[in-house]
């Protein structure tokens, strides 16, 4: 079990609700966190994004101007300014599997269904923290490898198709983090 310095982290929270903005903020205090930005709608978190450099992304899904989802697309770009290997937590409260999967499509890293719970968020940016998943580069998608289970003699109907894919390591945010205690 590792020991997570939440003071070593910066998080940008993106929320349409000043109330859940606040409650996201008040839980990543509590956990140790110093560094908290807040947006209000996509547009104003992809400028913050690219400015502010946040290590981990908490986004609502449905917002104004560009929601979660478009959000997490502009952050995957390769090309784009910022770190597209940032961790990204969906939070909404519509948590149908389609819905899940349009946003794992998408390149968001965890989702967390609504209404939230303290160790379900801190279960969420431990894992992103501690159990980062490589990132997967295909023509059509940039991202955390969408498989959970990385058994590389599956050869199930979920194998991976579509040509040609490059596994690149992102960069480690364990190491950043852990506590000296």
């Amino acid at each position: 079990m590792y020991r997570i310095d939440f003071n070593k982290l910066r998080f940008l929270i993106c929320d349409d609700n000043p109330h859940m903005r606040r409650i996201l903020r008040t839980l990543l205090h509590s956990f140790g966190a110093r560094e908290a930005y807040e947006a209000e709608d996509g547009a104003t978190a992809l400028e913050m994004y690219t400015h502010y450099v946040p290590d981990i992304v908490i986004t609502d899904w449905a917002m104004p101007i560009f929601d979660g989802l478009e959000l997490a697309q502009m952050i995957r770009q390769p090309e784009s300014k910022g770190n597209p290997y940032a961790p990204i937590i969906m939070l909404t409260g519509h948590s149908e599997k389609r819905r899940v999967t349009v946003a794992r499509d998408a390149g968001v890293t965890e989702f967390l269904a609504k209404p939230i719970s303290a160790k379900g968020l801190y279960q969420r940016i431990l894992n992103v923290v501690a159990n980062p998943r490589p990132f997967i580069k295909t023509k059509t998608y940039f991202g955390p490898d969408r498989r959970r289970n990385t058994n590389g003699a599956y050869i199930g109907p979920e194998r991976r198709g579509g040509g040609e894919f490059e596994v690149l390591q992102q960069p480690s945010l364990l190491d950043k983090a852990r506590s000296g205690v």
